[in-house]
């Protein structure tokens, strides 16, 4: 760990979880923004590929048993309060 990411795990152990969760958030949604670094970055196995692929066929036969982002997001912050 350099000087700079040890700033960094400094200021966020400091954080509540709410706050924490919005940080991960934050990265994540930065990562997923910068595809073709996030392509190359990211490789994944035929056992997650197969994973992703029976995921995405449940969803297809049934998508009225989805929820949305917004829901989850908002349920997960309200616990970790």
């Amino acid at each position: 760990m350099n000087h700079t990411t040890a700033n960094l795990a400094d200021g966020y152990l400091q954080l509540q979880v709410s706050e924490k969760l919005a940080l991960v958030t934050a990265i994540w949604d930065s990562i997923a923004a910068d595809s073709a670094e996030t392509q190359a970055a990211i490789s994944l196995d035929p056992a997650e590929i197969a994973e992703l692929d029976r995921r995405l066929a449940q969803h297809q036969q049934a998508p009225e048993t989805a929820i949305a982002w917004e829901e989850v997001r908002s349920k997960l912050f309200a616990e970790a309060v």
